[in-house]
C-alpha cells in the first residue's frame, strides 16, 4: 500500500488516503482526528489502525483528516460527506457534538465515534466505548502490588467520563488489592467519590506531562498512569531520566512500548483501550449491511480492553502476583468482582 496526499483539505486541517492494493476501492473509511492528532501515540493512531486494518484485511481504502483545533471537526466531517465516504469514523468524546450535528443533518450516512454514545441513540451512528474501568482495575490491582513505596498516583488530559473511567479502575484496582492482601497502598491524584484530582487541562503538552508526574513521585509515588494522550510521554521521558527503578509508568490507550520504543523499559505494563478492534468492527459491519445505530462495548469479556503484556518488567512481576491478577480478570468477567466502589 502506499500513501499519498488527497485533494481535501479544511483550513490547517491536512487529508490523507491510503489506496489498497488493488486500486480504487467500491468502499471507503475515513476518520476524523481529534486534536491529538493521527500519530498521537494513543488513542487516534489505535483508531486509525483498525481502519489500516480493514483495508488490509477486506481490500477498502481509507483517509483521515487530522483536527488541529476544535473548530476543524465540523469542516472536516462535511468534507468527508462530501468525497462519499461510506462510513465516518470521529475519535474522540470533544467530537461528540459535532458529529451529531453532522449526523442528524446527513441521515443516510454512517457514522461511529469512538470514544462516546448517545442517549438516546442515533440511527444512524454507533457510538464505540469501552470499559476502561475493568482494565484499569487490574493495572491498578498489579501497581499496588509493585509498588514498594506505598504509594502510586494518577493524573488525567480533562476531567470527562472517557478519562475519569481509567482512574476510577485504578483507584478501585488498588483498594481491592489493600481489602485482599491487607495492604495500604495509597492512590495520589483522582478520588472518585469527590470526582476531584489532577487534570492538565490538555492532551498535547509533554512538558505537563513531566511537570504532573514529577509533582507525584515528589509526593512519594513510584507509579504513575498518566491519562493524558501524548501528554504521558512526558511522564516516561521523567521515569527514563530517574530510572524505573524509582518511577515505573502504566501507559493507556495502546501498549506504550510500542508507540515509545525508546522508552520501553520504563512500563509496567499498559491499559489497552482496543479501538482498532472495535473500528474495524464497525467497518465490516457497514459493508456486510448489519450496521445499526446504537453501542458497541468493548470490555475484558470480547478482549475490547485488556492489559498489554509487561515485557521489560516481566522478570520482576512475581509470578503470584500475574497469577491474582488473572484471577481478578476471571472475576471481573464472572461479576464475582466490581471494577467500581
Amino acid at each position: 500500500m502506499f500513501m499519498k496526499k488527497a485533494a481535501l483539505t479544511t483550513g490547517i486541517a491536512a487529508a490523507f488516503m491510503l489506496a489498497s492494493a488493488g486500486g480504487a476501492s467500491a468502499f471507503t473509511a475515513c476518520q476524523v482526528t481529534d486534536v491529538g492528532g493521527i500519530d498521537d501515540a494513543g488513542f487516534n493512531q489505535t483508531a486509525w489502525k483498525g481502519v489500516q486494518d480493514a483495508m488490509s484485511s477486506y481490500g477498502i481504502d481509507g483517509r483521515y483528516l487530522e483536527s488541529q483545533s476544535e473548530t476543524d471537526y465540523e469542516p472536516n466531517l462535511n468534507s468527508l460527506i462530501e468525497s462519499k465516504c461510506d462510513v465516518i469514523i470521529s475519535v474522540g468524546f470533544l467530537m461528540g457534538d459535532a458529529t451529531k450535528t453532522s449526523a442528524e443533518a446527513n441521515a443516510g450516512q454512517k457514522y461511529s465515534i469512538v470514544d462516546f454514545a448517545y442517549d438516546p441513540t442515533i440511527p444512524n451512528v454507533i457510538g464505540q466505548v469501552y470499559a476502561t474501568n475493568e482494565a484499569g482495575f487490574l493495572a491498578g490491582y498489579l501497581s499496588a502490588g509493585m509498588s514498594k513505596s506505598g504509594v502510586v498516583g494518577t493524573f488525567g488530559g480533562i476531567n470527562i467520563p472517557p478519562v475519569t473511567a481509567f482512574m476510577d479502575g485504578y483507584y478501585y484496582g488498588v483498594a481491592y488489592h489493600n481489602s485482599q492482601k491487607g495492604t495500604n497502598v495509597q492512590v495520589l491524584g483522582w478520588n472518585p467519590a469527590s470526582k476531584e484530582g489532577l487534570f492538565t487541562g490538555n492532551f498535547e503538552s509533554l512538558d505537563d506531562g513531566r511537570a504532573f508526574a514529577q509533582n507525584l513521585y515528589d509526593e512519594g509515588a513510584d507509579i504513575v498512569m498518566p491519562v493524558a494522550g501524548p501528554v504521558g510521554l512526558g511522564s516516561a521521558a521523567l521515569a527514563d531520566e530517574l530510572g524505573s527503578d524509582a518511577l515505573m509508568i502504566v501507559g493507556v490507550d495502546a501498549d506504550q512500548t510500542q508507540t515509545d520504543p525508546d522508552r520501553a523499559h520504563v512500563y509496567l505494563t499498559s491499559v489497552l483501550k482496543r479501538m482498532d478492534s472495535t473500528v474495524m468492527q464497525v467497518i465490516k459491519q457497514a459493508m456486510d449491511g448489519s450496521f445499526s445505530g446504537g453501542i458497541l462495548l468493548g470490555n475484558l469479556q470480547n478482549d475490547g480492553v485488556g492489559l498489554a503484556p509487561y515485557h521489560h518488567f516481566d522478570d520482576k512481576v512475581p509470578a503470584a502476583l500475574k497469577a491474582e491478577v488473572e484471577e481478578v480478570r476471571a472475576g471481573l468477567i464472572s461479576g464475582a468482582i466490581k471494577a467500581g466502589g
